[in-house]
């Protein structure tokens, strides 16, 4: 089967912005610009529209197809927190099946047993079985000499390693970071720095042992200063980190709106205004949703009683095109953050418009308008602190392999 684009802007995180046209042969792209279109194509017409990889979704909680589909996101990172955690063959294994066709899931496997942080799991029979990665999951190892075991084994298996950056000594039963709206609030916090002390370990420990080390969310000024140091050194580190960091700070768990209990903490605006100097400056590698949706049961608690996590899959385009527009970074290079950069982090050869890669694509507006709303959100859960939000950039097409979904 054939399909062909046609008036497209195209936006690849490699070769930047162009108009033309995209062919699509199978499930592979054939050909980019300008070509001569078989006759036998079906010829989609996009006026204009923007035409770019689907996003690749690096450090999801939960397999939710319709949030997915409408993100314009095809393969997510899920990561090792379910029921039964993702630490047997078999689970991993049916964690990898369990969103096709329509969406791939590329599993992250535990990097301890159950999580536990106290024997080594299975890495090289779980990456056999379809894990991508291995992670901490949403705790930190907090032995060294386990995480360095954690780290030597995933090298020798070749897996990233995702870590979690908190030291549990310090973040052990708070809800919140110090400062002024968690003691106005009377919410138990932990400091800032519990972030970058974790991060200081374990960027040791990764230099010494030559792994690949991913922390799945930095947000404060501290720890990308470490992580700066760090890449110049050469030390193969990778950070990530969703929008609502990006946007967000403490300020908007004021009236103790458990929307914005998030993990880690929502931090003070310094904190916030460093995290978007890190994604203008190259420090951030990669913008995820944490999509972790939370119900009512989980929610609609006294604040340190709730759950953290938010529903994020199908605003993060949206609120991330908002980069893009305040100027702070191009659209190609948005793409690379949200596409090819998780994509590398994962091994998997997708999230460009090159020839030859899987024609895993999205179709957008990026200037359509519309309203982030928590009731009618797709997906299992509304859990958003961005109900009620105008943001502007809309999915109007999603294809998986060539194929349309939805």
């Amino acid at each position: 089967m054939k399909t062909a684009f046609l008036n497209a802007e195209l936006v690849c995180p490699k070769s930047g912005v162009s108009r033309g046209d995209l062919l699509v042969e199978g499930d592979t792209i054939a050909a980019i610009g300008s070509f001569e279109i078989p006759s036998d194509a079906q010829r989609i017409e996009l006026g204009g529209k923007t035409l770019a990889p689907a996003l690749v979704d690096l450090g999801v909680f939960a397999v939710d197809k319709a949030a997915c589909q409408a993100g314009g996101i095809a393969r997510v990172g899920l990561m090792p927190d379910q029921s039964p955690v993702l630490d047997d063959p078999g689970i991993v294994r049916r964690a990898a099946l369990s969103g096709k066709p329509v969406l791939w899931v590329h599993p992250i496997a535990a990097a301890t047993r159950a999580l536990e942080g106290q024997d080594l799991a299975e890495m090289a029979i779980n990456a056999s079985a379809g894990a991508r990665a291995v992670a901490t999951g949403r705790g930190w190892i907090a032995s060294s000499g386990m995480m360095r075991k954690v780290l030597v084994y995933a090298r020798d298996c070749d897996l990233t390693v995702v870590a979690h950056a908190e030291d549990g000594g310090l973040t052990d039963g708070t809800v919140a970071t110090e400062g002024e709206t968690a003691t106005r609030l009377g919410l138990p916090a932990a400091p800032a720095i519990a972030e970058a002390l974790a991060i200081a370990r374990d960027l040791m420990l990764a230099e010494e042992t030559g792994a690949r080390l991913h922390f799945r969310q930095v947000t404060t000024a501290a720890g990308f200063d470490l992580i700066r140091a760090a890449k110049r050194r050469g030390v193969a580190v990778t950070c990530g980190i969703t929008p609502a960091h990006l946007l967000l700070s403490d300020i908007a768990t004021s009236d103790f709106r458990t929307y914005a209990h998030l993990s880690p903490p929502l931090r003070d605006e310094s904190d916030r205004q460093a995290a978007l100097a890190a994604v203008r400056d190259g420090t951030i590698d990669v913008i995820a949703s944490g999509h972790d949706p939370r119900g009512p049961e989980a929610k609609r608690l006294p604040f340190t009683d709730s759950q953290p996590g938010m529903s994020g899959a199908g605003t993060l385009l949206a609120l991330s095109l908002g980069l893009v527009r305040d100027g702070l970074i191009p659209i190609e290079r948005l793409f690379a953050l949200l596409a090819a950069n998780p994509a590398r982090i994962l091994g998997l050869e997708t999230g460009t418009l090159g020839v030859g890669m899987p024609a895993d694509l999205v179709v957008l507006d990026p200037g359509a308008p519309w309203q982030i709303d928590a009731v009618r959100m797709a997906g299992r859960a509304g859990n958003t602190p961005f109900d009620r939000l105008p943001v502007q950039g809309k999915v109007l097409g999603l294809y998986k392999g060539g194929a349309p979904i939805g």
